[in-house]
């Protein structure tokens, strides 16, 4: 079976794209079907004259459109063989020790995923699981809503934070991407447009992509959002949704308060825009008393807001479950989109976080414990180690998010690859490119080894000072998953 792509072929997948400009409705056209499979990876495009002809547009809409591609990675030009479909960071979607760039080396030290090991409490919670397991064999178990016992739990949660919630309100899903790639495929219709915070979580706005979202980027300040630019991009931009990530923004940390979520909530509600809110670091709040004093949920403000939770940050990223909160009149439209990806999240999975939740005081307390020991090590390791290097603490989360002097992070995480530490430069959460003077480093390793770790940080960092020929500027292809 070949893998080259009749113009016939494109011109009936792509149908009667936009034509206002023609070479982006085309390419938004060709990018949704590579994103969504319909196009395979690998798989060379017609000639641009092949395809002028079968569209029966202008051999510029065409070679325009190809570029676009090109440029947000969704082709690449082989010399002498043509134009063919790949994706953004390539066919590998994740970073694991099976996957580590075989430059690092195999004592390097896996800094790319924000998400920690388990805590004390999950193997315990999996026992109990497997003693309630046999009730649910005589059955199909597929509960694509979640599993009943389940959504109570999660609906609870948002009660105790003073947002009432009914369980029917809760779809359990495979993580908090899935969840994100469920709401994209209900209300991300081709061509619409998505208010994105920059930097942001790339995963989730991949998800919007992929759907035919076009994102529109609004740059958060160094110390958090400036709603009047929020509100001045919403009314120029008329975006439909608008992804955001206001509890220990990943990757910078901020904590938007009460006055900011509210003023926001009805700035998008002004606009018509439906709040997308990732709550996966929600409960990771690490300065003392600040569990329970944190803000209220977004959707206390906003009735149309979707939330995002995760049981990744929170308990284990193993347990590959997240949730979606809404109003009981958008479920059956997130029902529908859901049942297209997948019919339910693994049983067993649900039925050990069932057991989390009951004691989820004991386990999140020494989760936090252990990871605020851990931010204080990298914290006092980064100003030893890079002085230079300047970064505000977060009250949460997992990561900072540290400014350099100059624009040079990819080429510093480049050579860092090569003395063993894998770490995000700040080009990977840029939305539009930029922000190549910052650099992720999550502090979800031990105390032992995030201290060798800014140690050939620092290393690399001397180097990218005394050669000048290092500093590119260039966006460097990163598989992420946190």
């Amino acid at each position: 079976m070949g893998r080259a792509l009749s113009a016939r072929k494109v011109a009936t997948l792509v149908g009667d794209f936009p034509r206002s400009p023609a070479y982006l409705g085309l390419a938004d056209g060709l990018r949704v079907l590579i994103g969504d499979g319909r196009i395979g990876l690998g798989v060379r495009l017609p000639s641009e004259r092949e395809l002028t002809q079968a569209l029966d547009v202008s051999r510029t809409t065409v070679t325009r459109a190809y570029e676009t591609l090109r440029d947000q990675g969704y082709a690449e030009s082989r010399r002498g063989a043509g134009t063919f479909t790949r994706v953004p960071g390539g066919l590998s979607r994740a970073h694991d020790r099976s996957l580590l760039p075989a430059s690092a080396g195999r004592d390097a030290i896996d800094l790319n995923c924000a998400a920690p090991s388990a805590p004390p409490g999950v193997s315990e919670a999996f026992q109990r699981a497997a003693e309630h397991l046999p009730a649910y064999l005589s059955g199909p178990a597929y509960f694509p809503m979640g599993e009943p016992g389940l959504q109570t739990r999660i609906a609870a949660s948002y009660e105790a934070r003073g947002l009432p919630t009914t369980p029917d309100q809760i779809m359990v899903t495979s993580g908090a991407l899935s969840g994100a790639a469920i709401v994209a495929q209900a209300f991300a219709g081709a061509g619409l447009r998505a208010l994105v915070e920059s930097p942001t979580y790339p995963n989730a706005t991949q998800a919007m992509t992929h759907a035919g979202a076009r994102l529109v980027p609004f740059a958060l300040d160094p110390h958090g959002w400036d709603l009047d630019a929020f509100e001045a991009t919403v009314r120029q931009t008329a975006p439909r949704l608008a992804y955001l990530v206001p509890d220990f923004h990943n990757p910078t940390g901020h904590l938007m308060p009460d006055a900011q979520r509210e003023r926001l909530a009805a700035i998008l509600a002004a606009g018509r825009v439906v709040p997308v809110v990732d709550e996966a670091h929600q409960a990771l709040a690490l300065e003392p008393g600040l569990a329970e004093a944190m803000p209220a949920p977004f959707a206390l403000f906003s009735k149309s807001a979707i939330t995002l939770g995760s049981a990744s940050k929170a308990y284990w990223g193993g347990l590959r479950l997240g949730w979606i909160r809404a109003s009981s009149e958008m479920m059956p439209r997130l029902m529908r989109a859901r049942i297209s990806l997948d019919l339910g999240s693994p049983v067993m999975e649900q039925l050990a976080l069932s057991e989390l939740f009951d004691r989820a005081a004991e386990v999140l307390t020494a989760n936090r414990e252990r990871l605020r020991t851990n931010r204080d090590a990298l914290v006092a390791a980064v100003r030893e180690n890079l002085p230079s290097w300047d970064f505000l603490i977060p009250k949460g989360g997992l990561a900072l998010w540290c400014e350099l002097p100059q624009p040079v992070a990819t080429a510093t995480s480049a050579l860092a690859e090569q003395l063993g530490v894998v770490v995000a430069p700040g080009p990977v959460f840029a939305v539009e490119g930029g922000l190549n003077r910052f650099l992720r480093i999550p502090w979800t390793a031990e105390p032992e080894a995030l201290i060798e770790a800014t140690r050939r940080l620092a290393a690399a960092w001397e180097q990218v000072n005394a050669a000048p020929d290092h500093t590119s500027t260039a966006k460097r292809s990163r598989v992420l998953i946190a």
